[in-house]
């Protein structure tokens, strides 16, 4: 077997590429597959951030309940804002703006092509949530029911052991108001089951005989407030729990399964939304119907073991439990078992309306109540004449790094060019793909990073091209000054774009707003160097290499011995000091 020839390294050695067709087609297939995916996906253009496209700003007021008004501090309207924002990201937007304003407003803005309506729902709700024992109900336009009566169907809980789709003994209404009272005194002081450590409802330590007005004032305006809540009316069903403490028994309002509106009376809050861990709404296929499952907490879990097993013992309806949020009974499900850590909630949802719970009730509930104070229209008048002047900036810049790159590396530039063609054609597709799938939106300081990018991307270019001509100097041609540079070169490459993507990673962890979308753009483009650079810039080095006009060093090509200075070929100037040497060394031999 012949042994290479002398100054000649093998294709494969150290440094080298031998196929650089293979990293040049695995580039090229990822961009057609990304561009093709892009087109399929039907967002051919970047999802653009508020102060592009326009959007909803919504402001926020917050109020204290009655006697908790220094609840109106820092401390919760910060946890607000998280939350709220948290909310936000849940319907898919990424770019929202969530911040405080003055001492007691929080102001929302969310771009355009988000549902105005779902986005005032989720940020204005508080969502505190009770799981609170049924006493009695009745419909809102007739009298309240009596202890004993017949049947009507009621959704039921569920869990690892319930039954579901059974009815379950509700009341019959009665038709005199005295009966109405009677019911609810029968119902305050009967025993109501309550987990360890909770208060029981006020009045149930006295028992007396039925229709015999309660002594407790707190029971008899209990009684009087559920007798005359009519939930037909939007103000008392609003009013109907505010200012109501989880450990008092309490009235609210609640749509059945078939819309009709029912007024409960309610004892003590046996389980809170903070007990709950995870939930989402999910569709029931054995049932047809969309619910929302919730996961508790260990402790949350216990309390609602605890709970369950108390009302399933009990007669209708006090075998049941309200699900109450915001002071409005969502689903009122019998307990006929024991349940665990999982629970549903089940009744008249669509798709929208269970997944909204599911947000609002993952991402917990709000320390304050908020009122609307307004909601506007943003139009991207301001934002289009920025970003008009952005692109005007950016174009120049580019103009100018052409012309240099033109000017000072001749034939180079192509290549210099077509590697920044490639990467602005990865930058500009994986952004449109983003947009549906993370939510990502661009907005004017995210342009801004895409323009800084364009000096990191040709930075890397240059530092090769440089490492190149130092190689050619030194007496190289092209080809083995092309393998021998880029070690070099891929080091500083490397350290120079971890430097840059360390510094886009911090700024993405420690400010929020816009400042993200300038962190995260720079981040990506600093990535999308390294791959250009691996997969494109230096496999198309190593083609050109062996074309004529780039490998005899053509004046043109950049690449010129003559005008870079280059030294005699380094294998000319050996043999010439290894035939000088001979007959210096004859003599002595002789």
């Amino acid at each position: 077997m012949a042994a290479p020839k002398k100054g000649r390294r093998p294709a494969g050695g150290p440094g080298g590429q031998s196929r650089p067709g293979r990293a040049l087609a695995l580039i090229l297939i990822a961009m057609v597959a990304l561009t093709g995916g892009m087109f399929w996906s039907g967002h051919t253009t970047p999802r653009l951030g508020i102060d592009l496209a326009g959007g909803t700003s919504i402001t926020l007021k917050a109020k204290a309940e009655p006697g908790q008004e220094d609840a109106v501090n820092e401390t919760n309207m910060n946890t607000a804002v998280g939350i709220i924002e948290r909310r936000v990201n849940g319907l898919g937007v990424s770019e929202a703006e969530v911040q405080t304003q003055g001492r007691e407003n929080i102001i929302v803005n969310i771009p355009r092509g988000v549902n105005e309506k779902q986005a005032r729902e989720q940020v204005g709700t508080t969502a505190q949530l009770y799981f609170r024992p049924v006493l009695t109900y009745a419909p809102s336009e007739q009298p309240a029911p009596s202890a004993s009566s017949s049947t009507s169907p009621k959704p039921s809980a569920s869990g690892s052991s319930a039954d579901k789709g059974k009815d379950k003994p509700t009341a019959t209404p009665s038709s005199s108001a005295s009966t109405q009272g009677r019911a609810v005194s029968e119902a305050l002081k009967a025993p109501t089951p309550t987990p360890t450590g909770s208060a029981t409802p006020k009045g149930s330590d006295t028992p007396k005989p039925s229709g015999t007005p309660s002594a407790d004032p707190a029971a008899s305006a209990l009684e009087q407030k559920f007798a005359t809540l009519n939930c037909l009316d939007p103000k008392q069903r609003a009013a109907a729990g505010q200012g109501v403490k989880a450990s008092d028994s309490t009235v609210a309002c609640g749509k059945n399964a078939v819309g009709q509106w029912e007024k409960y009376l309610l004892g003590p809050a046996a389980v809170d939304g903070q007990d709950v861990d995870d939930a989402k709404g999910e569709f029931d296929q054995t049932r047809g119907m969309w619910i929302v499952n919730m996961e508790f907490t260990s402790a949350g879990a216990k309390k609602f073991s605890q709970i369950t097993s108390q009302l399933s013992q009990q007669q209708a309806p006090q075998n049941q439990f309200a699900i109450v949020l915001d002071g409005e009974v969502v689903s009122a499900p019998s307990v006929r078992t024991t349940l665990s850590a999982n629970a549903e909630i089940s009744g008249s949802f669509n798709q929208q309306s269970a997944q909204d719970l599911g947000n609002i009730l993952s991402y917990g509930a709000l320390p304050l109540t908020f009122d609307t104070q307004s909601v506007d229209t943003v139009t991207a008048a301001l934002g289009g004449e920025q970003l008009e002047a952005g692109l005007i900036a950016g174009a120049i810049g580019l103009a100018l790094v052409v012309l240099y790159l033109v000017i000072y590396y001749r034939g180079l530039s192509l290549i210099a060019l077509l590697s920044l063609g490639a990467s602005a054609l990865l930058t500009y597709v994986i952004m449109a793909l983003l947009g549906p799938a993370i939510g990502f939106a661009l907005n004017l300081p995210a342009v801004c990073g895409a323009i800084v990018a364009i000096g990191i991307t040709a930075d890397s270019f240059i530092v090769y091209f440089e490492r190149i001509r130092d190689e050619v100097r030194e007496g190289r041609t092209l080809r083995p000054a092309v393998e021998r540079a880029w070690p070099r070169a891929r080091r500083t490459i490397l350290v120079s774009d971890f430097v840059s993507f360390l510094a886009a990673a911090v700024l993405f962890v420690v400010t929020v707003g816009k400042v993200q979308g300038f962190a995260f753009t720079l981040g990506l483009t600093t990535l999308l160097d390294v791959v250009v650079v691996f997969l494109f810039t230096k496999p198309l080095m190593t083609l050109l290499a062996r074309t004529k006009f780039f490998g005899e060093g053509h004046a043109w090509s950049g690449l010129d011995p003559k005008r870079l200075g280059a030294k005699p070929p380094l294998r000319r100037s050996r043999r010439v000091t290894a035939s000088a040497a001979g007959p210096v060394d004859s003599p002595k031999e002789a």
